[in-house]
């Protein structure tokens, strides 16, 4: 909701000040370039969305999700208890880790959606659960092992060499992971709800 208001105010404040320096023209001009390319960004994103959804419900079919849940057992278990009573949740969270790891967001996403679906406890729907808000800050941080979508806009772009920031990566991702998942925990105990 307050976002709403923020946003509100900039494209209020931003009308205001191109109508009062003449620059109606420009403004106009912009919003609609803006449109077009958040409808192609939403084109191409709905198209990546589905392929990695249908990629996903294979590898839950194929039996790859279950394996490749009882080889990350010992630290999904660690970091999501609720793993070790839903064999269905650890198989979401193990093909969403896998796929961090391999630096496909967009592949990630579904996965973790059916994560958090499976994380929803009965009695209160809109809480979100410790279990959740890790997910989201793993997600967010998303330790990568092989950064595929930034090495292909950096070979897009016509980099010769798109691999050479896997140091930088590494050490970013899991800076970023540990901190937030250590904030997660300690966030998690302070404001415990019973």
């Amino acid at each position: 909701m307050v976002m709403s208001w923020i946003f509100m105010g900039i494209l209020l404040i931003s009308s205001v000040c191109a109508l009062w320096t003449g620059r109606g023209g420009a403004l106009s001009a912009a919003v609609m370039e803006g449109a077009q390319a958040g409808i192609s960004l939403s084109i191409s994103l709905a198209g990546s969305l589905c392929l990695w959804s249908g990629v996903g419900r294979l590898m839950e079919r194929t039996g790859i999700t279950e394996l490749l849940a009882r080889l990350l057992s010992p630290l999904l278990g660690f970091l999501f208890p609720g793993t070790k009573r839903d064999p269905v949740l650890a198989g979401h969270l193990s093909a969403n880790v896998c796929a961090n790891f391999l630096g496909l967001g967009n592949a990630a996403t579904p996965m973790g959606i059916q994560a958090v679906k499976r994380m929803v406890r009965p009695e209160t729907p809109r809480l979100a659960t410790d279990q959740m808000c890790r997910l989201i800050v793993l997600n967010t941080a998303s330790i990568q092992l092989i950064p595929t979508n930034v090495a292909a806009v950096r070979v897009s772009l016509g980099c010769g060499t798109p691999f050479d920031i896997l140091p930088a990566v590494w050490v970013t991702s899991l800076c970023s992971a540990g901190v937030g998942l250590t904030a997660a925990w300690v966030l998690g105990k302070l404001w415990k709800h019973d």
